[in-house]
């Protein structure tokens, strides 16, 4: 698995936005954006059309600071 660090915003009010920076362990851009938008939409009550994405970059092993993302993306040894 890869970690990646995705940036964005979401809806907490009629005229507000919140910015967020989660790190998520997924096998491709793809399946970190799915856990992204199913984590926060859960998390928030909110649907997909509330989070804004604005950047999702992959992130090495000494650039990772969730320690469960550490340990899915480097394995376990």
């Amino acid at each position: 698995m890869k970690a990646y660090r995705a940036t964005g915003e979401f809806k907490t009010g009629k005229f507000s936005w919140q910015k967020f920076s989660v790190e998520v362990a997924a096998e491709n851009e793809a399946g970190a954006t799915e856990q992204i938008y199913s984590n926060l939409g859960s998390r928030h009550k909110l649907n997909r059309t509330q989070i804004k994405i604005a950047e999702i970059r992959n992130v090495k092993g000494e650039e990772i600071v969730d320690h469960t993302v550490r340990y899915l993306a480097e394995g376990h040894r």
